[in-house]
């Protein structure tokens, strides 16, 4: 160090008192975290139960209460899909969701459809109604349905179902073939060759 800086240094250290302790007493009375560890904890906490549901909750367009809901993936077949639409096929499981706040109904419809997708539960009905009760905001389920049945990749196809099974305030829902089944299925058509 120069002896330019060496007497910067001690010109503006010329104020500076000396500490008359160097030691820190703690508190022992005090029972428990503090509150800063708390706010780590919840914080640390909430890590954990990140919420693995990806369906999204921002404005959708509204739909009219009697409006047809219809879906289908690319490589679905268009016969296949006619039967979904006709009831053709065995529903194996139903959700009602009528009444339910949307993030309620949000959360079901995610665990529904990912349940039957591990159970290889293939065909559904989801009734969530047409919302002419509330005349202002009306199929605000409905249009959420419509909208989260599509961000579901289990899903291959979906229409409004037919008068006797609710008509435009229930949908019927297909859903994959589950990994096990698809592999399942190999095994047994192979050995048929």
């Amino acid at each position: 160090m120069s002896s330019n800086d060496f007497d910067l240094f001690l010109s503006s250290m010329e104020d500076v008192k000396p500490l008359k302790h160097d030691t820190v007493q703690f508190d022992s009375t005090k029972q428990g975290p503090s509150l800063a560890q708390q706010e780590k904890r919840k914080a640390a906490e909430c890590d954990l139960a990140i919420d693995e549901n990806y369906l999204r909750t921002e404005f959708v367009e509204l739909l009219d209460p009697h409006a047809i809901l219809a879906f289908k993936k690319d490589g679905v077949q268009g016969q296949v899909y006619k039967n979904l639409r006709l009831a053709k096929y065995q529903l194996d499981a139903t959700l009602d969701l009528h009444g339910q706040p949307l993030q309620r109904a949000r959360s079901t419809l995610f665990n529904f459809i990912d349940d039957c997708h591990k159970r290889n539960i293939r065909v559904v009905l989801i009734r969530h109604g047409i919302g002419i009760k509330n005349k202002s905001q009306p199929g605000i389920l409905k249009s959420y349905t419509n909208k989260w049945l599509q961000e579901i990749p289990a899903v291959l196809a979906f229409h409004s179902a037919l008068k006797h099974h609710g008509g435009s305030g229930a949908t019927y829902v297909m859903i994959k073939k589950s990994d096990e089944k698809k592999h399942e299925n190999r095994e047994i058509h192979s050995k048929r060759s």
